[in-house]
Formats: structure tokens, sequence, C-alpha cells
């Protein structure tokens, strides 16, 4: 009997003992059960850093676009003003007007030219933009004079002698007509908001070329080479135009 109990005593330990040994195995387990979701914690951890830098790559991107079309629009308009339309005339008759000429007697009837192209410019000798783009009328001038070209320089809003004075310094061109315009009437029948403004007329005497701002020779010629070929080459804003001394 006795060896019976000493067996069973070494078969496993006393209930007490053995509550004990559950409980140390769950305090042991509690740990490792807890450490299982620390690793969702880590991976959404790690991501939000991505998440936010993803957001600041895609906003810079959105302002370098906005950066890089505010500068498209505002160099289009550099050099313009901001009050400039767009010509109605374009595709419409030329106004029928006759103008004094301002170095001789007579005047000259802008219908009398219908059969050759025109190149009507609008300037004064108090305009900046004028001066320098005179050097370039005359040469495109002379060079499409044998192509059935005439250009008509209109003095707008100038004295005689200082336009005359200016002719004298800066040259005039071959198959060249001055004029001045009285009382603006062409200026406004043209719809001039300030000078220099150019006008090419077809031959049919049909406004198909506007040049806003100084001219210069290769626009001139590429302009002229279109309308003899039969085209309407439309409006051009070349730069600034001045509408008053000093203005």
């Amino acid at each position: 009997m006795s060896g019976h109990k000493t067996a069973d005593a070494e078969v496993g330990p006393p209930p007490d003992e053995r509550a004990r040994s559950l409980g140390q195995d769950r305090s042991t387990q509690q740990p490792g059960a807890s450490a299982e979701p620390a690793v969702p914690a880590l991976v959404t951890a790690d991501r939000r850093p991505r998440s936010r830098a993803g957001m600041f790559r895609w906003l810079a991107v959105l302002v370098l676009a906005g950066v890089v079309g505010l500068g498209a629009v505002l160099g289009a308009r550099l050099g313009t003003d901001p009050t400039l339309v767009r010509s109605p005339l374009i595709g419409t008759p030329a106004p029928d007007i006759e103008w004094p000429y301002l170095e001789r007697e007579g005047a000259l009837k802008l219908a009398d030219l219908r059969g050759r192209v025109v190149v009507v410019n609008f300037w004064a000798s108090w305009c900046v933009p004028c001066r320098a783009e005179h050097p370039e009328l005359v040469a495109a001038s002379d060079a499409y004079a044998d192509a059935g070209v005439t250009f008509v320089g209109v003095n707008y809003q100038d004295r005689q002698s200082t336009a005359t004075a200016f002719l004298d310094e800066l040259g005039r061109g071959e198959s060249y007509e001055y004029v001045t315009d009285s009382g603006s009437r062409g200026a406004v029948d043209f719809g001039v908001y300030g000078v220099p403004e150019t006008f090419v007329i077809d031959r049919e005497g049909t406004i198909v070329a506007k040049i806003m701002g100084a001219s210069n020779f290769p626009l001139l010629s590429s302009t002229l080479d279109q309308v003899l070929a039969g085209r309407s080459p439309g409006e051009v804003v070349n730069g600034p135009v001045q509408r008053e001394p000093g203005g």
C-alpha cells in the first residue's frame, strides 16, 4: 500500500502544483499572443510616411504645372497691352477712304489700289516703336516693289514738319505712298488703338492680315508671301503700341 501511494505521488504533481503550473503556462503565452498584432502596427506606421510623401510629390507636381502655365500666359502677353482685342476687320472689305498726301498736292484713294496688295501702316514721328520698324518697312517696300505690292504710310496725329523730318532722317521706301490722316478718320475706320499698326489688303480689297506693334522684315516678308499666294495670315501681336507722345 505504501509503495503504491509513492508511485502515485511520482506520477504527477499535486493538484495545487498543477494549477500553479497551468497559470505559469498561461502567463508565459500571454506575451507571445500580444506580440502578434505588433507586426501590422509596425507596417501601418511604416506606410503613413510613404503616403504622406506621395501626397507631397503630387502637390509639388500640381504647383509646378500651375507655375509653368502662368509663365506661358504671361510670356505670351509680355510686351502687349492687356486691353487689346482681336480686330474684327480681318476678312472684311477695306474702308473706302481718301487720304491727302503728306508731301505733295492731291490725295490717295485706297480704292484706286484695287488689284494690288496694299500694306497700310499707321505711324507717327513721336512713336518709339515706329522708329524701330521704319527701316524694316522700307526694306520690305523695296524688296516687293516688283511683286505688285504698294506700301501706304499713314501719318497719325502728328505735325507735317516733324513727320517730314522723320522721313528725311530715316529714309523713304520705293513704291511707298506717304499720306496724312486728317481728323483721324482712317484710324477710326481701321479701328486703330495705337501706333504702329499695320494692315495688309489683298488684291480684291479685303483686309487679310494685321500686325500689332513694330513689324520686322521677316514678319512682313512671311505675311506678304502668304497674301500673294492667296492666303489670309490673320492677326499677329508683335509688340506694344503707343497711343500718344510719351505714352
